[in-house]
């Protein structure tokens, strides 16, 4: 298969399921309110991937943004109180704009709106995927987004580039695609002359050099090249190949023409829930390490007992995300802990069978069960 413009991508022909995530400034206008033409032209080349047999799973922001004129908010407020507020009423603007649009196409929408929390927990990230997964299965369309009306600076993703990585972990997908108002990564500012396009990036080192901008300069949205980059060092660290471009471009992009950038995966995929505690997780506190737990922990993949801890530092409950540190104060793991904070200063240094004699049955357990752990 060719185009007129080159080669198809098999990596994005051959995708079945596909997570297609679309940032603010392509949905909606500089002052807030949707721009109604952009998201059908949107839906319209989804519906068509659809009517395909595809699966598609659509990361979509825009929430906060499309909150800002109904409100009379001139610009994307500072304060979280008030973005909650703004995403209160734009989510419900948002998803029913895109729920009205694909049915045009015959497709059913569903809204999933997700925290850290969600893919972190071991209860809420099956849930999550459960969900996902049945929704496929019906045929709907699912838009996710992070659910900023409840989300504290705490438990954020941060930006919708790095959920949307995420997603496509937590679905098995096949490609993703990150839709923008830049068409591809380039070398430097596009606008200077200097810069080239780089068509496709196959590691680390084809990044060297490159400056990477923030923003963009409608200040409607929270990332920039610099999270679209940072999206895609995750997804193609689970095996996914990840294409890059502007929101004009997606049905050549989704074609497989040769636009935007390609990011190539690497082969293997890491469990996807430990993945997710790597990537979607920011540690409550450390547990500090002696050397042989180090060494049990890191080199032969053990579960963390109290005997092999030092010291605890944060505040945390159990079933939070903290770091695991060596001697060096370098962290080394990240896992789910099973003790509150104020738990652990009394059973550090001491093994499970005399904590389970001194305090009962109760305390005969991990301090970090190892499947409930990653390395870093």
């Amino acid at each position: 298969m060719t185009t007129q413009n080159g080669r198809v991508r098999d990596a994005v022909t051959a995708a079945r399921r596909v997570v297609v995530k679309i940032g603010s400034s392509s949905l909606t206008t500089a002052t807030g309110g949707l721009a109604e033409k952009r998201v059908d032209a949107l839906v319209d080349i989804l519906g068509r991937l659809a009517a395909e047999g595809r699966e598609v799973v659509l990361v979509s922001s825009g929430a906060i943004a499309a909150g800002l004129a109904p409100l009379g908010l001139p610009r994307r407020p500072r304060d979280l109180a008030t973005q909650q507020a703004a995403a209160s009423v734009g989510q419900g603007l948002l998803i029913g704009r895109y729920a009205a649009s694909f049915a045009r196409h015959g497709r059913t929408v569903g809204q999933v709106l997700l925290t850290v929390d969600d893919v972190t927990r071991r209860a809420h990230y099956r849930n999550a995927y459960r969900t996902l997964r049945k929704l496929l299965d019906l045929r709907a369309v699912p838009i996710v987004n992070e659910n900023d009306t409840v989300a504290t600076q705490e438990i954020r993703f941060g930006d919708n580039d790095r959920l949307a990585a995420l997603v496509a972990a937590l679905v098995h997908a096949d490609l993703l695609v990150l839709l923008s108002d830049v068409d591809a990564l380039w070398t430097g500012d596009p606008t200077r002359p200097q810069s080239t396009r780089i068509s496709e990036v196959h590691g680390d080192a084809d990044l060297a050099g490159i400056t990477i901008g923030g923003a963009g300069r409608s200040g409607v949205g929270t990332g920039g090249m610099v999270t679209k980059v940072e999206a895609a060092r995750i997804a193609t660290g689970f095996g996914i190949p990840v294409v890059l471009t502007a929101a004009d471009l997606a049905g050549p992009a989704l074609a497989g023409e040769p636009v935007g950038t390609l990011f190539h995966p690497q082969r293997q995929r890491p469990t996807a829930r430990l993945f997710w505690l790597a990537h979607a997780t920011s540690p409550r506190g450390r547990l500090h390490l002696d050397p042989g737990a180090v060494a049990a922990v890191v080199g032969r993949r053990k579960s963390l007992l109290p005997a092999g801890i030092t010291a605890v530092d944060g505040t945390f409950t159990a079933g939070d995300p903290v770091d695991l540190v060596d001697t060096a104060g370098a962290s080394v793991a990240r896992g789910l802990v099973n003790y509150d904070a104020v738990e652990l200063p009394g059973l550090l240094g001491r093994s499970t069978s005399e904590l389970a004699a001194a305090l009962g049955p109760a305390y005969e357990r991990e301090v970090v069960h190892r499947d409930d752990l990653v390395l870093l």
